[in-house]
């Protein structure tokens, strides 16, 4: 059964302005990278989806499929984005298959709560191996394919069709700095650099590259792993300004922008879509049950039992 289209794309997007457009997308069978893969496919475009789990990332494909009749979605499991030879093995599938790549989502990532005193290296090393080097890994292994976009698609296109856009999954934690989430700060502040880069050496092939920046998304596999499932949503949506937690439509929403005729003239920069949530980013409390405030958990070595882990471990630090 297909997700419903008020679930992960709002009204005001006219149909097919994707149509015959790819999008290749790393991490695309997570819950924010498939709802914009599913938006971007609704609007007339084709996917090809990879993922380290091979099972979901093709039961994931299949479902996506299902939100427009005559649509090809590709789930290739089995990659790991940390490794360029198995990254570009999918990339040239889904050109071989789908016949180009026009928009690319540099989705993969990792994360969990750790203070930096229970951080090993390794942890530290592995985040940055799938989030910073993940996406240079994207970046390398598609960008001869966004050039020749951008080359069919001139910027601005006067029939509305657009190509050769790049954009990666970051994060604001690093913006003002959080506690538990070190490794996850270095990693996203090297992707936004990264990007950065990206718009200025290939925005002259007509290439854009930006970043999408969700905040507290409602729902997610990451607020699972971040957010203590003893705060309910009304309490953590209070400590935002815009008084509620984001839906995995608000990112969606935001990538059909930036790889929209709408999003022309936009390269190089980082589009926030967190309610303004990183301007106090004490108001959502990661790693923490209610109760605990700064810097006492830290100074007594604790953290929130109430997390989602894919292996055991103790609230203590």
């Amino acid at each position: 059964m297909s997700v419903p289209k008020s679930e992960y794309l709002s009204s005001v997007w006219r149909d097919n302005i994707f149509a015959n457009r790819v999008v290749f997308v790393t991490g695309g069978a997570g819950s924010i990278c498939s709802a914009q893969t599913r938006a971007l496919v609704h609007l007339g475009a084709n996917a090809c989806i990879i993922g380290r789990n091979a099972s979901k990332t093709e039961s994931v494909a299949k479902e996506i499929a299902l939100v427009r009749p005559g649509s090809r979605v590709l789930g290739i499991g089995n990659i790991d984005v940390r490794s360029f030879d198995s990254l570009k093995s999918a990339v040239d599938r889904c050109v071989r298959e789908l016949g180009a790549i026009d928009f690319v989502i540099a989705g993969a990532a990792g994360n969990f709560i750790a203070p930096i005193s229970g951080l090993s290296p390794n942890a530290f090393k592995s985040v940055i191996d799938i989030d910073t080097i993940g996406t240079f890994n994207t970046v390398k292994a598609t960008i001869p394919y966004l050039i020749e976009s951008a080359a069919r698609n001139p910027n601005p296109n006067p029939d509305g069709t657009t190509g050769g856009r790049i954009l990666a999954v970051s994060a604001a934690f690093h913006y003002t700095g959080m506690p538990l989430q070190a490794h996850v700060s270095a990693a996203k502040a090297a992707v936004d650099a990264l990007m950065a880069s990206v718009s200025l050496e290939y925005g002259p092939y007509g290439v854009t590259a930006n970043c999408v920046v969700p905040g507290a998304i409602e729902g997610t596999e990451g607020m699972a792993r971040l957010a203590s499932s003893a705060v309910d949503k009304q309490t953590m949506g209070k400590g935002i300004p815009s008084g509620r937690m984001g839906s995995v439509r608000d990112i969606a929403d935001a990538t059909v922008y930036l790889f929209s005729d709408a999003g022309n003239y936009v390269n190089g920069t980082n589009l926030v879509v967190d309610g303004a949530g990183w301007r106090r980013q004490g108001g959502v409390g990661v790693g923490l049950d209610e109760q605990m405030v700064y810097p006492d958990f830290l100074l007594a070595g604790e953290i929130s039992k109430n997390l989602k882990s894919g292996r055991k471990e103790k609230a203590k630090i």
